[in-house]
């Protein structure tokens, strides 16, 4: 009996035909969610026949599971190649919280897709929370707490309980992220979003983690100006995925103020 064995070029162009399909899905789940998603759209997008979906992926829900895991495996390697630079630990630290922080704005689809995942796990509705968790979540969360822990065994970073080292580089970057809109509601700063406030506050973030995680601050600060140097801001900014609500009428905002030090930061708004 002949067996027939794929040739590298058909497996090249089923690899091709696969990622072209995940690529498109990316984009689809994450505008309209897994309920909304069209696999139609998603077979247009990616220039292919809407049966090979089903072929590759059997269906929307495991199609959908597919985009996580692509999308997480992709965003693990980044971090884990940050994790694993050459230098001092706090020094890696410090590069993934500069990396995490500019992730957020420049990937916005990934971003899109992780928090409607987050938010269907907390409503019992998850279907890919395990593989974010074994792809993810998992892999990088045990690589920053070894490398935390390095640390502190060196006496490179104030000798604290490790994981609190982790909330302490990634708390601040989720927290402005988040609490954006209200702040521009309320007048805090005129665009949390608008390049320049995204330009001083990576700075800032990354120069507070200098003064705040290192045991010498002068040697802190220094490799938080090293990381900066290193690392300039992503042009890709998505800025219409960052869209924020108006001002609130009743909150104008502090007139002349920048950084609430004479900085040069953002300037505040004087009127709507």
């Amino acid at each position: 009996m002949t067996t027939t064995t794929p040739s590298r070029t058909q497996t090249e162009r089923a690899d091709q035909t696969r990622a072209r399909i995940l690529d498109a899905a990316t984009r689809e789940f994450s505008s309209n969610g897994l309920a909304g998603a069209r696999t139609e759209r998603i077979a247009e997008a990616a220039g292919v026949n809407k049966a090979l979906i089903y072929y590759y992926f059997q269906g929307k829900d495991a199609l959908y599971v597919a985009t996580l895991e692509f999308a997480a495996e992709r965003m693990a390697a980044t971090s884990m190649r940050v994790l694993n630079l050459e230098c001092s630990a706090g020094e890696r630290l410090l590069s993934f919280a500069l990396s995490h922080f500019d992730r957020i704005y420049s990937e916005p689809v990934f971003q899109s897709l992780l928090q409607q995942e987050m938010m269907r796990f907390r409503k019992g509705k998850s279907i890919a929370i395990s593989t974010l968790v074994e792809k993810l979540f998992r892999p990088m969360g045990d690589k920053m707490l070894a490398v935390a822990e390095e640390g502190i065994r060196s006496g490179e970073l104030i000798p604290v309980e490790s994981s609190q080292v982790i909330y302490a580089t990634l708390g601040p970057n989720v927290f402005y992220f988040l609490s954006a809109p209200m702040m521009r509601m309320i007048g805090v700063e005129t665009d949390p979003f608008d390049p320049s406030a995204l330009q001083f506050r990576r700075k800032a973030a990354i120069e507070y983690l200098g003064q705040s995680l290192f045991v010498d601050r002068e040697y802190g600060a220094a490799v938080a100006a090293r990381v900066l140097g290193s690392a300039p801001m992503p042009e890709n900014i998505a800025v219409g995925s960052l869209a924020l609500p108006p001002r609130h009428p009743q909150s104008p905002g502090r007139p002349g103020e920048g950084t609430g030090r004479g900085g040069a930061g953002p300037q505040f708004e004087n009127s709507q």
